[in-house]
């Protein structure tokens, strides 16, 4: 399944989410007949040209797909104190960040051409953490990918609970995420029979997907790293899950 790039269709919807103004970016595969569904869930900088971007790349290869608003407003951050504080508001009033992931599926799922249901979910860093959140919490959701995601849990779901296909793609030298968090995943995972894979990249660093990542973890003292060859293979094994689930 892929899209001719000429067909897709690109604009920014604004959506409510319990009094929350969110402002997203669909980016429509176009074509005949309905299509699965993905949404994007961003860096702890907001929603910014990287997501748009693989929203695009979902896009292309024939979904639809949703960037997501979690901050609303579209707000970004240019620098990690004010990407912190967006971050930390959101995690610090789950149910509001739950609501702000249930109104962008539904957005996705009311897009003419998206079948409803199928619809999967990925994320980035703190967008990894929400769509794990999500997993976890029974939202219907076929599959969901976390790239370099926090692995912390805010819920822990009861056995037979998780209703997606879950992949994880983690580098294996993340000082970012804590050994322990790991092993609780997994722990938790198993408890629930969920459905998961854990993928840890040899030497890989927090933010191997992002090419913008060297260059930030270079100006602010971050470890941070963008690694091409993990992007790419952390990309095939998202689409290996997505061509299983949807």
């Amino acid at each position: 399944m892929s899209a001719d790039s000429a067909s897709i269709k690109t604009e920014t919807v604004t959506y409510d989410a319990k009094g929350t103004q969110c402002k997203g970016y669909l980016a429509l595969a176009g074509g005949t007949g309905p299509r699965p569904g993905v949404l994007v869930v961003h860096e702890w900088w907001g929603l910014d040209d990287y997501i748009r971007g693989r929203a695009r790349m979902l896009a292309e290869l024939g979904y639809n797909a949703l960037a997501v608003d979690m901050y609303g407003g579209g707000q970004t951050a240019s620098d990690p104190q004010g990407a912190g504080a967006l971050m930390n508001g959101v995690l610090g009033d789950v149910a509001a960040a739950e609501a702000r992931l249930a109104a962008a599926r539904a957005t996705l799922a009311a897009q003419a051409g998206t079948d409803a249901s199928r619809i999967a979910a990925i994320g980035y860093c703190f967008g990894g953490a929400m769509v794990l959140h999500a997993a976890r919490i029974g939202m219907d959701l076929r599959a969901v990918a976390s790239f370099h995601g926090a692995l912390g849990s805010f819920h822990k779901p009861a056995p037979g609970s998780v209703k997606a296909k879950i992949l994880v793609c983690h580098g294996g030298a993340d000082a970012l995420i804590p050994e322990a968090d790991i092993a609780n995943f997994k722990q938790e995972m198993d408890a629930a029979g969920a459905d998961y894979e854990f993928v840890s990249y040899d030497g890989a660093l927090h933010g191997f997907s992002n090419p913008n990542a060297t260059a930030n973890g270079e100006k602010y003292g971050l470890p941070l790293r963008y690694d091409a060859d993990v992007d790419k293979r952390s990309w095939a094994a998202m689409k290996a899950l997505f061509e299983r689930a949807l």
